[in-house]
């Protein structure tokens, strides 16, 4: 049988504690003009940048604010560490409700983006695609753990 390449049940917490202040800030950031007050400059290398009124540039050392980057990057790292951390008793059953959340939240992240693709224009697309970059993430932590937790429930009942 394919064995899934999970992390040690240890990195769970630690993706907790990276997940939860990164969405909270990303979400202030996105409904605010936090992002101006916290700006983080730093020269960083860029493969490719184009500036909007700017110049273009390949393979070079640009000056940037990365506040969004870094609280994108520390998202991930701990969406990705709570989504694919072994659970403390990994089965069968999980490995399967595993599999089915994240084909799930695909569908769901796609039957969204198709009908983005259809109702939004202008800058409002530009923003739901930057948004959708996390939504698969999102979508299936949230049904993984929720379902979970009523099965958890469920037997809990039973004894």
């Amino acid at each position: 049988m394919f064995k899934q390449i999970l992390l040690p049940n240890s990195f769970k917490l630690i993706g907790w504690i990276l997940l939860i202040p990164s969405a909270l800030l990303g979400f202030l950031l996105m409904l605010s003009d936090l992002e101006s007050k916290l700006a983080i400059k730093s020269k960083v290398f860029a493969l490719y940048n184009d500036e909007i009124l700017g110049d273009k540039s390949h393979f070079g050392i640009i000056s940037t604010d990365i506040t969004n980057t870094l609280v994108g990057v520390v998202f991930i790292l701990g969406a990705m560490m709570v989504g694919f951390s072994k659970e403390k008793q990994e089965d069968e059953y999980i490995a399967n409700l595993r599999l089915s959340s994240l084909m799930w939240a695909v569908w769901v992240n796609y039957v969204l983006l198709f009908l983005s693709f259809i109702f939004i224009y202008g800058m409002g697309f530009f923003h739901v695609m930057i948004y959708n970059m996390f939504t698969v993430l999102i979508i299936f932590i949230g049904r993984f753990n929720v379902i979970l937790l009523k099965n958890k429930m469920i037997s809990t009942d039973e004894k």
